[in-house]
């Protein structure tokens, strides 16, 4: 009897209807800064969603080594985004852009399917 082996989906930028998330080029540019400073050069960038924070659910971002086995593969030219089954449904539609101001700099999540946030702007409910 053959067993089956289960590959990463692998979907090319730019934004499709199946894509679970599109990186702005300043995103992109800033993930690939931060990982080329890495020791060893991660294979590409983790975005999630894991529960937790006042509103039920917050992003997470991560480098990772190599994808799992149910994870869906973005590639935005030479940068691999991983996103898990789950993730995929919560982030269809979302946009991530790095942003800086005189006040902070960081990644902002844009989410379509997000209902309300919190006053902090950390977590999210859907």
């Amino acid at each position: 009897m053959a067993t089956a082996t289960v590959t990463p989906e692998v979907v090319n930028a730019p934004a499709t209807s199946t894509q679970p998330v599109v990186l702005t080029p300043a995103a992109m540019a800033k993930v690939k800064e931060i990982m080329s400073s890495q020791d060893p050069v991660p294979a590409g960038l983790r975005i999630g969603v894991v529960g937790g924070g006042c509103s039920g659910f917050q992003y997470s971002m991560s480098f990772e080594n190599a994808a799992g086995m149910m994870d869906k593969v973005v590639r935005f030219d030479d940068l691999k985004v991983f996103v898990d089954a789950t993730s995929a449904m919560y982030l269809n539609g979302c946009t991530v852009d790095y942003v800086e101001t005189l006040e902070a700099a960081g990644f902002k999540f844009e989410n379509p399917q997000v209902k309300s946030t919190c006053g902090c702007g950390s977590s999210f409910s859907v």
